[in-house]
């Protein structure tokens, strides 16, 4: 940033609340589509992260807890919870009786695609004004900054 001017931390101020003011914004939505399925928001989040990283294998709640940044027996009760509700299947590995994978259910998949097109439009509502390369940047950096604030905890909690 090249400097701490008043004019850089005001800016830095400013992003910090653009930040807050969307994640309060992706999580009315996370409501919203929650809510259509009868679950809770973070339960949302762990059909999403299942959707987004099982390849027919399943997916251990380790890597799930990672993708969302929470404890894995966080990830554990939750999907307790979905598997009650028939939204997700949970089988002990058969390398490793300590791992425990999870797949989406027919009814997950079903329901996931019966949101899909309204979800769709809604992405191409938020996004639309952006080019693919604005996008691709955006992404580019927001995920470069995350790995900075990422580091910045560690170093808070090192240096405290």
């Amino acid at each position: 940033m090249g400097g701490s001017t008043a004019k850089n931390q005001d800016s830095i101020k400013r992003f910090t609340w653009i930040i807050a003011a969307i994640n309060v914004h992706l999580e009315e939505l996370r409501y919203f589509w929650a809510k259509a399925l009868g679950i809770s928001g973070p339960q949302w989040m762990i059909l999403m992260a299942l959707s987004e990283l099982d390849q027919k294998d399943g997916v251990p709640v380790n890597a799930v807890s990672k993708k969302l940044h929470v404890d894995a027996s966080f990830v554990t009760t939750q999907s307790k919870l979905l598997e009650k509700k028939g939204f997700l299947r949970r089988k002990t590995s058969a390398e490793d009786a300590r791992i425990v994978q999870m797949s989406l259910t027919d009814k997950a998949s079903k329901h996931l695609a019966g949101l899909a097109a309204q979800q769709d439009g809604l992405n191409k509502f938020i996004f639309d004004e952006l080019t693919d390369k604005q996008l691709t940047d955006l992404n580019d950096t927001l995920t470069a900054l995350s790995a900075r604030l990422e580091k910045a905890c560690l170093k808070v909690i090192v240096d405290s």
